[in-house]
């Protein structure tokens, strides 16, 4: 039992640190943006493990033995922390931003790339769940694969990796480190799978990292030829704080 929770946690946790260590950067600025194969290849391997979780093969006998063992073990476990700390390595970014410490692209290119992020994560996680229809662990809805929440927290941890890579590479440890803590919270909640789990880390990750390669392009688009520069900066007026957005063509 115990060596199946250690295993598990390793399965989850290592091959993110690996992936930190390999991915290649992709510079925004340039103005050609090259495709690397090799950033997406353990991404790729946790949708395609993720795929296989429908099936009747090894991959649903673990998703099955560990739900097992988790409700037997803790069956009154109920922390809902996941439900916010999918957010937290992207809040990181402007909390990071905010006290000074710049990451490789101003909070306007920052926020355009996130929500390229979002976007993509969403709008797929919620296809997929249409589609496949798998029931959850509890019985509750039909909407199980891949995990929204795992996705949306390695999403946000790639974004954050990518942003302060050049800053620290234990920053966006620390962000994964997060992801993999909600996915693992979804588990115990009884709410996905395993494979819900792992395949919702490829999702969220391959969305950040498509996001990265497609904002310059659509920021060209928006601009066209002439050169636009932008400028977010904290405000505190009036006794209120805000935000003051600034742009020069």
């Amino acid at each position: 039992m115990i060596r199946l929770k250690c295993l598990l946690l390793l399965g989850l946790c290592f091959p993110l640190l690996t992936l930190a260590r390999q991915a290649a950067p992709i510079d925004t600025t340039a103005k050609k943006t090259s495709f690397k194969i090799a950033p997406f290849i353990i991404p790729a391997i946790f949708l395609g493990y993720g795929a296989m979780g429908g099936g009747h093969n090894f991959v649903h006998d673990l998703d099955v033995t560990t739900r097992n063992e988790l409700q037997e073990d803790h069956p009154l476990f109920s922390v809902h922390a996941d439900d916010f700390m999918q957010y937290a390595p992207a809040a990181a970014v402007y909390a990071l931003n905010l006290s000074g410490v710049k990451g490789k692209h101003n909070l306007v290119d920052a926020t355009g790339i996130y929500a390229i992020s979002f976007g993509l994560m969403k709008a797929s996680t919620l296809m997929v769940k249409s589609a496949t229809g798998r029931l959850r662990p509890d019985g509750s809805t039909n909407d199980s694969f891949p995990s929204g929440h795992t996705a949306t927290s390695f999403a946000a941890a790639e974004f954050l990796k990518q942003e302060y890579k050049d800053v620290s590479p234990w920053i966006g440890y620390a962000g994964y480190a997060v992801a993999g803590t909600t996915g693992i919270f979804r588990l115990y909640n009884n709410r996905h799978w395993v494979s819900d789990v792992v395949a919702g880390a490829g999702f969220g990750i391959v969305s950040t990292k498509l996001s990265y390669l497609v904002y310059p392009a659509l920021k060209k688009l928006i601009s066209g030829n002439r050169s636009a520069n932008f400028s977010l900066v904290p405000t505190y007026q009036g006794k209120a704080p805000g935000f003051s957005f600034a742009s020069r063509f």
